[in-house]
């Protein structure tokens, strides 16, 4: 078990030259950690509390909230969301406000991503703490500040929200979640392979800020959960489900270390971004982020292997032009009413403009030996199939409703989200990035 007090609410000097910090008083994974409540009432003398949470998540933790709080002797109000499947929307914020009371001066959520997001949102609003008791691995946005919502059917991100006062995972609560939700923590997980690699990429090319220390923790989180699916998840050890929360709360952890979400988030995350903007639109919001963030991994795992070929078997690349009105049809053709900010995005940082693509590939072509390396040490595709397989963890895109063509197009597109370095730039500057994606399609499309 990791003794976080190490790691938090304290600046930390590191080796990288800056100082690193998380503003999160209290992290607990393990057993009976819900008890803990109790010393944080009696210690901060909180007046007005409440409970949110919904009708499925008070179900599993509730009765060791409540005894928690009837141990410190606590009076306190609830609102308990009655939804099927409960939408992190402005309609549901607007419903805590309307509920809450209005000297709330202590939030307990009680439940994993929705009500988490939901929460950091209200409590930045109010200036009040909160502590989220979790009650599945399934995401890695537990010690995030930022809040994805759903305003004007849109996801919209919302960040410098704020961490929350405390975090307890009580892996007898973890070990009883739904399958899938587990899978999908897992999955989330898995896309940090990816992501290291990426945030070296953008150091090498961009010169971009890296921290060593960091993807060392995060490499370390990352390998413990990929042995808890080798053995332990499938069982639901109790110690599994540590191993994967640990994972998921040190993803937010990093995210602080670092200042941005390097640690935590790279092209997988973009894809899968990308599908949940897609589905949004037409109204579905049924897969959760860390399966889609699973199966854009293995789709991102081959774009490497391609980009790897490309670089070993090409003695010069030369930089690709950029149409850029053919490029802006494209963009609306495929984001639809979510273009608007992906063309906001490339008129203010101008990513693609031809004296940066030229910039950037001269960088690559500098360091090709050293890029070379580091992209083979990515996983094995197929040895991380395995894996997901065994804990019942989607791996292809057809798994999770996205169709070849829909495949195609977000390599090609899911780079537009983010003025972020990575891959899927490195493929596109080149002119390569098509010709990359249909090789992946292909390969994909004969995955059983």
């Amino acid at each position: 078990m990791v003794n976080w007090n190490e790691h938090l609410n304290k600046k930390i000097s590191c080796t990288c030259g800056r100082d690193h910090e998380c503003d999160i008083a209290h992290v607990e994974i393990g057993q009976d950690v819900i008890e803990k409540l109790t010393e944080y009432v009696q210690a901060n003398t909180y007046k007005s509390i409440c409970i949110i949470a919904d009708k499925n998540t008070i179900k599993v933790a509730g009765d060791k909230v409540y005894k928690a709080l009837e141990q410190a002797e606590a009076s306190y109000a609830q609102y308990i969301f009655a939804d099927d499947e409960l939408v992190p929307n402005e309609l549901n914020i607007g419903k805590i406000f309307t509920h809450i009371p209005y000297d709330c001066d202590f939030i307990i959520a009680v439940g994993s991503g929705v009500i988490n997001d939901l929460i950091r949102f209200v409590a930045q609003k109010l200036k009040c703490p909160y502590v989220i008791v979790a009650t599945a691995p399934s995401m890695d946005g537990y010690a995030s500040a930022v809040s994805p919502l759903i305003v004007d059917n849109m996801k919209t991100t919302y960040e410098h929200l704020g961490f929350p006062w405390a975090i307890l995972g009580d892996v007898e609560i973890l070990k009883d979640a739904p399958e899938h939700m587990i899978a999908s923590g897992a999955g989330d997980i898995f896309g940090k392979y990816v992501c290291l690699v990426e945030w070296k990429l953008a150091n090498i090319v961009n010169d971009e800020y890296y921290c060593p220390e960091i993807v060392k923790i995060m490499q370390n989180a990352v390998n413990e959960v990929a042995k808890a699916a080798d053995f332990g998840i499938k069982e639901r050890d109790p110690a599994a489900m540590a191993s994967v929360m640990e994972g998921l709360v040190w993803a937010g952890t990093g995210i602080s270390y670092c200042g941005n979400s390097r640690p935590a988030s790279g092209c997988e995350h973009q894809m899968g971004h990308t599908w949940e903007i897609l589905f949004l639109q037409k109204g579905r919001h049924d897969i959760l982020h860390g399966t889609l963030v699973g199966v854009a991994t293995i789709v991102a795992l081959h774009v490497y292997k391609e980009a790897l070929e490309i670089l070993q078997n090409s003695e010069l690349l030369t930089a690709s032009s950029f149409d850029e009105i053919a490029w802006t049809e494209k963009i609306k053709a495929f984001f639809g009413p979510a273009a608007q900010e992906v063309l906001k995005l490339e008129n203010t940082v101008h990513k693609n403009a031809e004296a940066k693509i030229a910039k950037r590939l001269q960088n690559v072509l500098a360091n090709k030996e050293e890029i070379i390396e580091l992209l083979k040490t990515l996983p094995d595709i197929d040895v991380m199939i395995n894996r997901m397989k065994k804990i019942n963890e989607p791996y292809l895109p057809k798994q999770v409703n996205v169709s070849p063509e829909l495949l195609r197009n977000t390599i090609i597109y899911a780079k537009e989200l983010r003025n972020r370095y990575g891959v899927l730039q490195m493929l596109f500057d080149c002119g390569k990035l098509e010709e990359a994606a249909d090789k992946v399609c292909a390969k994909i499309a004969k995955i059983s």
